[in-house]
């Protein structure tokens, strides 16, 4: 991980502080229109990345990126389009040693904007799960939002390589996010020949299980999805 910060965090957008204490008296309607403020832009630099995330967690699935690692966001798409949620990234980074700290501030900067947009987690689902197949391949990603960060990622890619992009990084990506997002994420890629086709059943798989742990739930009202009182 990286060590020397110049700057960490500049949240611009976030999630309304008024919101929380008034949705006990929201209807399911009111409560599904409220939640469409979950927004949240940040800014994180370092001597060796410059990165700026701006996600809209009730969006449509636009997307945009600026980060000179295309497979990366071929794959960035899919969180976006599968998790129904709008994302802008740009990453200035120092790509000519190579793509590993792009690849890794970007998680880093991701689990940031996804902390800072879901708020104070009261009324979310909190728990998501999907399997996703393509082709021969098939994945398996469960997240709780739990204000724990731990990664279990077990993918045995068959190949070191997808075109320029070196495999073990998806594994840094998915590190960085959790570090910061403060989740539970359990990763295992349960079959596979084609190493693109187990990258993309997995960020796909974490898209709609991502979609599914921060999808308001009108059940729960505004409570909060943990016994202890704290996420």
């Amino acid at each position: 991980m990286n060590q020397s910060f110049r700057s960490v965090e500049e949240p611009t957008l976030g999630f309304p502080p008024a919101l929380g204490a008034a949705r006990a008296d929201l209807s399911s309607n009111e409560l599904a229109k409220a939640s469409s403020s979950r927004l949240a832009e940040v800014k994180r630099e370092t001597l060796e990345t410059k990165v700026r995330v701006r996600i809209d967690l009730d969006g449509t699935g636009r997307s945009s990126f600026r980060t000179g690692v295309p497979f990366l966001e071929h794959m960035l798409d899919q969180i976006a389009r599968h998790g129904m949620m709008d994302l802008d990234i740009e990453c200035d980074g120092d790509l000519h040693i190579d793509d590993h700290h792009s690849v890794e501030d970007i998680g880093i900067t991701l689990g940031m904007a996804l902390a800072q947009a879901v708020g104070d987690k009261r009324g979310i689902r909190r728990y998501g799960h999907a399997y996703v197949p393509l082709d021969e391949a098939l994945s398996r990603v469960v997240i709780d939002l739990s204000g724990r960060p731990g990664l279990v990622f077990d993918c045995a890619f068959t190949r070191s390589t997808i075109g320029s992009f070196e495999t073990q990084l998806v594994q840094e990506f998915f590190q960085g996010f959790v570090n910061h997002a403060k989740a539970t994420l359990h990763i295992d890629n349960l079959r596979g020949i084609n190493a693109h086709h187990q990258a993309e059943t997995i960020f796909k798989a974490f898209g709609r299980a991502l979609r599914m742990a921060c999808e308001m739930d009108a059940r729960m009202g505004d409570t909060l999805p943990s016994t202890k009182g704290a996420l």
